[in-house]
C-alpha cells in the first residue's frame, strides 16, 4: 500500500510538471549558443534569467555572442553557427519570403515595446514630432525594426520619412551617439546606455521615447530554425521557462533591485546610471509579462513593414510563430 501512494505522488507530480512546462533540472547542462541583436540593457529579463541562474535551474548552460544586427543574427542561425537567434522578428518575415525551405520560426516574445530615444542638442520639454521637419536625423539600417518603428512614428504623425526631414542611415550602430556628439545632426535616435550617456556628457538631451510614442510593438523575439524546434522541443521549453523566470523577476522588483542583478553583464555602466536605466524602460512598461507572441501583434509587424516598403508578401502567422513552449512557461 505505502508502495502504491508513493508511485501515486511522483506521476501526481509529473502530472503537474506537464501542466507547467517548468521545472529544476538536475543532472550534466546542453550548452546553447544564443546569438543577440546587441548587448543592451534594454533586453533586462534575459540577464536576469543568466544572473540568477534560472537557465541553469532548467538544465541549460548559454554561452552568449553579440551579433550586432539582425541580419547577422539571422546568418549565424543559417549558418548553424549559433542555436537559438535573439532579434527584431522582421529578420524571420525577411528570410521566409526569401524561400528560405528551413526558416526561422519566433517562439518567444521579449520585449513589447520599442527601446530606442530620441536625442536633441537642447533639452526641449515641449517637443512635438514635427518639429523634425526639415532637420537632420541620425537614423538606423533600413528595414531594421528601429528604423521602420521610427519611421511608423513619424507617419503617425504626418510626416513624410523621404521628404520632409533627412535621415542619416550609413553610419553603423553603436557609434551614432559618438557621431552626433562630434555634431553630425539636429538629432539622433539611441539606445541605451547611449542615450544617458549623450546626456552626463551634457552632449544632448532625451526629449521623447519610441516605445511611448509607437504603443505596444513585437520589438524582440526568440527564433530557431523550424528544424531545430522539430528536434530539439524540450530544450526550446527549458529555454522559454527561464526568460519566463526572468519576466516574472523584473515584473515583481525594483529597478534597484534589476539593476543590480544585471550590473556583471554592464561592468562599463556605473550602478546610479544603470538604475536611471531600467527605471526609464520599466516606466514605459517595456517587458512582457509572458512570452506569448500574439497574432494581433503579428499583424501590426506586417503592417509596419508594409508601410516602411520592406513586406513583399503577408506570411502565414502559424508558420512563423509557435505559442506552444510559452504557453506552457505561462
Amino acid at each position: 500500500m505505502k508502495r502504491k501512494c508513493i508511485v501515486f505522488v511522483l506521476l501526481l507530480s509529473l502530472f503537474a510538471a506537464s501542466l507547467t512546462g517548468c521545472k529544476k533540472t538536475s543532472g550534466n547542462l546542453t550548452t546553447i549558443t544564443l546569438n543577440e541583436v546587441a548587448h543592451s540593457i534594454f533586453y533586462a529579463p534575459m540577464y536576469v534569467a543568466i544572473e540568477k541562474g534560472y537557465f541553469e535551474e532548467e538544465g541549460l548552460k548559454i554561452t552568449l555572442v553579440n551579433g550586432a544586427g539582425a541580419d547577422k543574427v539571422m546568418t549565424a542561425l543559417v549558418s548553424g553557427e549559433a542555436d537559438i537567434g535573439f532579434m527584431g522578428p522582421e529578420a524571420t518575415v525577411y528570410a521566409y519570403n526569401q524561400g528560405a525551405g528551413d526558416y526561422a520560426v519566433n517562439f518567444a516574445q521579449l520585449t513589447q515595446r520599442a527601446g530606442n530615444f530620441l536625442v536633441s542638442r537642447t533639452d526641449d520639454d515641449h517637443f512635438q514630432w514635427e518639429d523634425l521637419k526639415g532637420k537632420t536625423v541620425l537614423g538606423g539600417r533600413a528595414g531594421g525594426m528601429p528604423q521602420m518603428v521610427f519611421e511608423y512614428i513619424l507617419k503617425q504623425n504626418g510626416i513624410n520619412p523621404e521628404t520632409d526631414l533627412d535621415i542619416i542611415q550609413n553610419i553603423d550602430f553603436g557609434v551614432t551617439a559618438e557621431a552626433f556628439a562630434s555634431g553630425t545632426g539636429d538629432y539622433t535616435v539611441e539606445f541605451e546606455p547611449f542615450a544617458s550617456k549623450l546626456e552626463l556628457s551634457d552632449k544632448g538631451y532625451v526629449i521623447a521615447s519610441l516605445g511611448v510614442d509607437s504603443g505596444y510593438v513585437p520589438y524582440t523575439c526568440f527564433s530557431v530554425l523550424k528544424s531545430y524546434i522539430d528536434k530539439n522541443p524540450e530544450t526550446i521549453q527549458k529555454f522559454v521557462c527561464a526568460i519566463q523566470k526572468g519576466l516574472d523577476y523584473v515584473n515583481s522588483n525594483t529597478p534597484e533591485q534589476i539593476a543590480k542583478v544585471i550590473q556583471p553583464q554592464f561592468k562599463e555602466t556605473d550602478e546610479k546610471t544603470l538604475q536611471t536605466i531600467v527605471t526609464r524602460y520599466a516606466e514605459q512598461d517595456t517587458w512582457r509579462t509572458d512570452t506569448v507572441f500574439t497574432e494581433d501583434a503579428f499583424n501590426l509587424l506586417l503592417n509596419i513593414l508594409d508601410q516602411a516598403g520592406e513586406l513583399d508578401a503577408h506570411p502565414p502567422y502559424r508558420d512563423l510563430v509557435n505559442t506552444d513552449f510559452a504557453a506552457k512557461a505561462k
